[in-house]
């Protein structure tokens, strides 16, 4: 494919322009040198189909949630105004995001603060483009016979509903999608929404993301699927557990996308 350019919204403004849609690209996606690889597979699938786009850059912070769930509504606020009041100025209209935490805060909490906005998850995008024919599984990795498990994000599945965007990608792979025992609905959480992956954990019997992995690797996957930064690190950290990194690769949707069409 062509250099990867990423215009940021500054840039775009001074030449008068505007995007389609704003890249939201969230703490972990900016920071988080393994999610950082998540961040350039959106950037590329956005630039392979033609979608202007663009990011903040520098005038992105954070979007709040993790003040908000740990009680300090203050901060959160304080936040959440500040980039609202960049958005608007702006004239920002549609925001994707690879986040469900971002794409939850900006989607539900952000419009009661005055933040309107279309919010999509990637996963979202990558189905709609795949229904209207401009994505394809051709041109890059083959994923067929592949075994593929995916792992329902707690704030993209439960919080949301949203399940099959993330599944459409899997399913014009023309590999063999396993469900674990608990999933969609009946998901278990990963401990990253709870914190868990910022903290020790409490005392127990099992630490909970390798509860979840173990789900996962009793079906025997190559892949183990998700759609969500804090998801992918604590269950990178299960696979790591068993020593099975050479055999159990953990990847975003829009990673393997990616790859399925060899951006």
């Amino acid at each position: 494919m062509d250099k990867l350019t990423v215009p940021t919204m500054a840039e775009m403004a001074a030449k008068g322009e505007s995007p389609e849609i704003l890249f939201w690209v969230g703490c972990a996606g900016s920071f988080d040198e393994r999610a950082q690889k998540i961040t350039r597979d959106i950037c590329k699938i956005l630039q392979h189909v033609g979608i202007k786009y663009a990011v903040l850059g520098t005038e992105e912070s954070c979007t709040g949630d993790p003040a908000k769930r740990a009680g300090n509504e203050f901060l959160f606020q304080m936040q959440a105004m500040s980039n609202i009041q960049v958005l608007d100025g702006y004239n920002i209209k549609k925001i994707v995001t690879g986040c469900p935490h971002c794409f939850n805060t900006l989607r539900n909490e952000y419009p009661g603060l005055g933040g309107n906005y279309e919010v999509i998850h990637h996963s979202q995008l990558i189905q709609q483009l795949i229904d209207e024919g401009k994505l394809k599984a051709e041109g890059g990795e083959s994923f067929k016979g592949k075994k593929i498990t995916f792992h329902d994000p707690c704030y993209l599945g439960r919080a949301n509903n949203v399940y099959e965007a993330p599944r459409k990608a899997l399913e014009i792979l023309d590999a063999d999608l396993v469900e674990m025992k608990r999933c969609k609905s009946n998901g278990l959480c990963c401990g990253a929404g709870g914190a868990q992956m910022f903290k020790e954990p409490e005392k127990g019997k099992k630490d909970i993301n390798i509860e979840r992995i173990d789900e996962a690797l009793a079906l025997n996957p190559n892949i183990v699927a998700s759609s969500c930064p804090f998801c992918m690190t604590m269950l990178s950290d299960g696979v790591k557990n068993y020593n099975k990194e050479q055999e159990v690769k953990v990847l975003d949707i829009a990673e393997i996308t990616a790859r399925a069409n060899g951006l």
